[in-house]
């Protein structure tokens, strides 16, 4: 019976700080760790990949054993459902033809009578005026096409060093604010007009986890440069691991 549902986010395959390679190697075993006869849905929160960029015909190198690791999921009857984030925004349909589904911030489903509703999390909530505005332009399916006329060779490199300048890279900690974080007011608000039981997302950086006004709670998942951090549910709780 299969009763699990797993939570991954920030995994930023292929950024070159703290040991690559072994970020890359140890979220192979972790999607290897995945009980498939027993897992419903593994939900992949967006920036898996720091840097992902698909030409039609072209798609970065690289990162065999994890499309490996994902397809034997796939074919084991877990379903991989995935969103976009703010490093690998564009994804067009390469994820979708290996079989993945692709979901699009906020989603809300319901899971063993639980409503979750899940996404990366960049961009919700109050404020951010510049964020969102360069959120909006990245957006921009004219602007995309104008990016796709670039060489790989070029676009790669620029993309690549745009990931550099991060603050992951740079590694500077995000200090989650509490309930004064827009992230936190944005549920808040969300959960006034429908039930939630659990927002789950990532995209801060910081390991959260808080009770709504309403009974709900807010969860947020840690990135994996220095641990390998993952949510399960069991059918009746999520509960916070490290693979």
């Amino acid at each position: 019976m299969r009763t699990l549902t797993y939570f991954v986010s920030d995994v930023h395959l292929g950024l070159d700080v703290k040991d690559p390679a072994g970020r890359e190697a140890r979220f192979v075993r972790f999607l290897r760790s995945i009980p498939a006869e027993r897992t419903e849905t593994l939900y992949l929160l967006g920036d898996i990949w720091d840097f992902w960029y698909e030409y039609r015909d072209v798609v970065p190198k690289g990162y065999v054993r994890v499309f490996a690791a994902l397809t034997e999921l796939m074919d084991a009857g877990v379903k991989v459902r995935f969103f976009t984030g703010n490093h690998d925004i564009w994804a067009y349909s390469y994820f979708e033809s290996l079989g993945m589904e692709r979901l699009e911030q906020p989603a809300v489903v319901e899971i063993a009578g639980k409503t979750f509703c899940l996404g990366h999390g960049d961009g919700l909530g109050p404020g951010m005026r510049g964020y969102k505005l360069m959120r909006s332009i990245f957006h921009n399916r004219f602007l995309q096409t104008l990016f796709s006329g670039l060489h790989p060779w070029f676009a790669f490199r620029l993309g690549n060093g745009w990931s550099r300048s991060s603050r992951l890279a740079k590694s500077e900690e995000y200090v989650f604010k509490g309930k004064e974080e827009p992230l936190y007011r944005w549920a808040e608000a969300f959960a006034e007009k429908r039930h939630v039981d659990y927002f789950i997302f990532g995209h801060l950086h910081a390991s959260v986890d808080l009770p709504l006004p309403g009974g709900g709670r807010l969860m947020v998942l840690k990135d994996w440069m220095d641990a390998s951090p993952y949510f399960f549910f069991d059918g009746a709780e999520v509960f916070t691991r490290l693979s």
